[in-house]
């Protein structure tokens, strides 16, 4: 007996757009019968269309020509503190706008599939918002850029046809590091973040441009991606061995716990034995003792910072208006508990 066959996929407008080979916005302005479309492109699109069956949304065409903000949100990052901070900015600053947020999550720092970023994109959004570390994850920039939509790149670097908002990692790790070596350590350690993350190198890079100059220094690095499980793994490599660090940079709270964790386990005092730093100031830096001394990535201002420059892009009536490059924020030094000088 045959098996009976299962229902097709509905055609999206990424689908004609790729069939057609133009972008997702000029699908849209076919479909909307604007103006600025090339007789030829034009018949190209309605042939894609024909050919696959398309329905456009017309819900979905109603609000993108409607005066509501729609904005949405991307996300999948391992760290449930820095989420929780970095949502709580958005939501506050779409408060004060009256704006909608449509939120897709990730699972286990993934990014979204590609059926669900596609509906997504086909929802009538004024713009988009890519939490890390999604603002650098092919798949969904693949899907996304195409659609002429303002995207805001939250901790990203150099990503084509967005802004990257975000602070200046590499100056932000010198500075904790010259503060290390400013205690007395001539012992560290290091943990990198996700390697697939451009944050990830400028931190390593702002560490090794302050102890590049240092005299006696001993480095050893160790491999995370910013989860507590990798702090673990990391803080036991680090602690391994007959000279093992008397400080550590790990590049994010979450593995910095995880590392005063390991310590307390080897029975090692902090900060009188091992000094512990970390990155971004969550709440993961001040729920644990002692308390991190940590850099403060500002996670409500980026937030809404991202919401602002989607609102002020999708505002302007001409693309040719929307400003692209980068929103640096300031950052600060966290001095708490978990530093002292070596003993």
């Amino acid at each position: 007996m045959d098996k009976p066959d299962r229902p097709a996929r509905s055609a999206t407008i990424i689908d004609v757009a790729a069939r057609a080979g133009v972008s997702a916005m000029t699908v849209s302005r076919v479909i909307n019968n604007r103006d600025g479309v090339r007789p030829e492109t034009r018949e190209a699109v309605e042939s894609a269309i024909e050919a696959l069956s398309y329905t456009p949304n017309t819900a979905a065409r109603s609000l993108v020509t409607s005066a509501e903000l729609r904005v949405g949100i991307v996300y999948s990052n391992p760290s449930a503190a820095f989420m929780s901070e970095f949502l709580t900015g958005i939501f506050e600053e779409a408060s004060t706008r009256g704006a909608r947020l449509i939120l897709l999550k990730g699972e286990g720092g993934a990014p979204p599939a590609r059926p669900a970023l596609e509906k997504l994109a086909e929802s009538g959004l004024s713009g988009i918002i890519l939490a890390p570390p999604l603002g650098e994850a092919p798949i969904v920039l693949n899907v996304l850029r195409g659609l002429g939509r303002p995207i805001a790149a939250v901790g990203a670097y150099n990503v084509p046809d967005a802004t990257c908002v975000r602070i200046d990692d590499r100056r932000a790790a010198c500075e904790m590091t010259q503060y290390l070596l400013e205690l007395g350590h001539r012992r560290l350690g290091f943990v990198l973040g996700n390697p697939d993350q451009a944050a990830s190198a400028e931190r390593m890079a702002g560490f090794y441009d302050a102890v590049r100059d240092a005299t006696n220094v001993e480095v050893k690095v160790a491999q995370g991606d910013f989860s507590y499980a990798s702090g673990l793994i990391a803080g036991e490599q680090l602690l391994d061995g007959p000279s093992p660090p008397t400080a550590i940079f790990a590049s994010n709270d979450d593995m910095a716990a995880a590392i005063v964790s390991v310590a307390h386990r080897r029975q090692l005092d902090v900060p009188r034995e091992l000094t512990v730093v970390g990155f971004d100031d969550t709440t993961a830096a001040v729920t644990l003792w002692p308390p991190l001394t940590t850099v403060r990535q500002p996670l409500h201002q980026l937030a809404a910072e991202a919401l602002a420059v989607v609102a002020s892009e999708a505002a302007g009536s001409n693309r040719k208006t929307r400003r692209r490059g980068e929103r640096v924020l300031d950052h600060d030094i966290v001095k708490r508990a978990s530093t002292a000088h070596p003993a």
